[in-house]
């Protein structure tokens, strides 16, 4: 089993940071990505930002120049820095993981979501 516990959401005004994080634990291998989605009230899951074990990050275009994923390999944690929230940010946002149970064993995991919301 693998489990995915994402903190760090909640309100915030327009201009303003967040920080989340989200730790895998369980029957962990190796993680290969993680990255974040986002889904707002209404409409589909949204890729956020990825990022590969050895770092390579990739962003949407919404994200580009204000989010910043990053991840610590040993505490099997990634992490996303929201600056410059904008009303439009409000969503649930989930992490996920690509995860090796063992050399033949490659899943994805998801975290429970976490509410943010950018009042105006």
């Amino acid at each position: 089993q693998v489990q995915l516990v994402e903190s760090g959401g909640g309100l915030v005004q327009a201009g303003g940071s967040l920080r989340l994080s989200c730790a895998a634990s369980g029957n962990i291998n190796r993680i290969d990505d993680m990255g974040w989605y986002c889904q707002a009230p209404g409409k589909q899951r949204e890729l956020v930002a990825t990022i590969t074990r050895d770092g390579t990050a990739n962003y949407s275009d919404s994200g580009k120049g204000r989010f910043t994923i990053s991840r610590d390999n040993p505490k099997n944690t990634v992490y996303l820095q929201m600056n410059s929230l904008k009303p439009e940010d409000t969503a649930v946002y989930y992490c996920y993981a690509v995860v090796r149970t063992s050399y033949w064993s490659r899943g994805t995991h998801w975290g429970q979501g976490t509410q943010v919301t950018v009042s105006s």
